[in-house]
């Protein structure tokens, strides 16, 4: 099940579980749109991978026992132990390798 996590790792942006611009990796590593785009090229600073829509758990129980009242999102904050210079340097090495092929 997914972490849901709080926030942008990079800028910290608060990333609520209903939230559009919460982009994920593979790990599930948490950045908000305008990271992604424009610091990251794509490329998570972690893995390598390529970055997704993070999906939105329903606030409703919907069918019983599921929904954010029963699996609430995560609190802790994570935060990436990478600069933002050495990610943009990473972020060019990858960036034009489609993330499939990475």
């Amino acid at each position: 099940m997914l972490e849901i996590r709080p926030s942008c790792e990079l800028c910290e942006k608060p990333l609520p579980p209903e939230s559009e611009e919460a982009l994920i990796c593979t790990y599930e590593c948490t950045f908000c749109k305008h990271c992604v785009d424009t610091v990251l090229e794509n490329v998570c600073p972690n893995c390598g991978g390529g970055f997704c829509p993070r999906p939105i758990r329903p606030k409703h129980s919907h069918r019983p026992g599921v929904g954010l009242a029963h699996q609430p999102a995560s609190t802790q904050v994570v935060k990436t132990k990478f600069s933002e210079e050495t990610i943009r340097e990473f972020s060019q090495l990858l960036k034009a390798i489609p993330p499939a092929k990475r």
